[in-house]
């Protein structure tokens, strides 16, 4: 299998640097919520979300991901300056305590974004891919940050899902591009287990290669997710395996950021699998 590797370094600020081309880079989930969907109201403690980002990054985490609004199915919307209260605290303080780990903020709203950016962060993770908040375009540019734009729709009125992914993604990037958002500080996230039922989000976890195809670097973000916990008829803490088998099926086609809250298991994961996919490209260049 040819695996296509986009190669990119990141300076974020000062201190924090993230390097793309070397190995699998692991995203650490850090929800500040009392309602996400599998550890929801653990985390939304200053104190404790601060200690648990330190673990995560002593487990191998390579960034962390911080959100302050649970997207899980039927979730409730919360409004900016909620959403601040949650995450500028911790931001801040993670930032101070370690200012070389790399922070991403997952919101879709700009007034956050910035804010996020200008406590300590480093990345904007917007699940509506730049088509929720017209003005995240425009402040994700003058930031200068990179984007994760994932793919989502308020329907799921596919006429060849695959492609249609691969277009709506391809549409974010534009708006992306429009704004001034340069290509090199765009990142791309299939949006699993969003504006997708079960079957598609099999689909297109088999079709991973040809988002990656689209010439930007991949971030896979499966874990816990329903559809895994439904092909292993288990709740969403005891599909660890479910989620490395995605993980590794994911790395083998190309993706290179994995978002994840099982870091530890799913570092060793990916150390391996990058044994694979990294000796076999350097076999091809012989």
């Amino acid at each position: 299998m040819k695996t296509t590797i986009y190669e990119r370094e990141y300076k974020l600020g000062k201190d924090a640097v993230l390097q793309l081309g070397r190995s699998t880079l692991i995203m650490g989930i850090l929800n500040v919520t009392p309602d996400s969907f599998s550890d929801g109201g653990r985390y939304n403690d200053r104190e404790r979300a601060v200690a648990h980002a330190l673990k995560l990054v002593e487990e191998g985490a390579d960034m962390i991901d911080i959100g302050g609004e649970s997207t899980r199915p039927g979730h409730e919307k919360v409004g900016a300056e909620e959403e601040l209260s949650r995450v500028i605290p911790v931001i801040e303080a993670i930032h101070k305590q370690a200012p070389h780990i790399p922070l991403s903020i997952d919101t879709y709203k700009a007034q956050v974004a910035r804010q996020a950016i200008l406590a300590g962060a480093h990345i904007i993770n917007d699940i509506w891919g730049f088509k929720d908040d017209p003005e995240m375009p425009k402040t994700a540019a003058e930031l200068g940050c990179p984007v994760i734009l994932m793919h989502n729709r308020r329907d799921r009125d596919y006429t060849d899902l695959i492609e249609d992914v691969k277009r709506d993604l391809m549409e974010s990037v534009e708006v992306a591009r429009q704004a001034g958002v340069q290509d090199h500080q765009i990142l791309l996230d299939p949006g699993i287990g969003f504006a997708k039922d079960y079957d598609e989000n099999l689909q297109v976890m088999a079709s991973l290669d040809q988002l990656v195809a689209l010439g930007f670097p991949v971030l896979l973000a499966t874990s816990r997710k329903r559809f895994i916990q439904t092909v292993l008829d288990a709740p969403a803490q005891d599909v660890l395996e479910g989620t490395a088998a995605t993980v590794a099926y994911g790395i083998a086609q190309g993706c290179q950021i994995v978002r994840v809250h099982d870091v530890q298991q799913v570092k060793r994961t990916a150390k391996m699998c990058d044994a694979m996919t990294y000796r076999s490209m350097e076999l091809e260049r012989i």
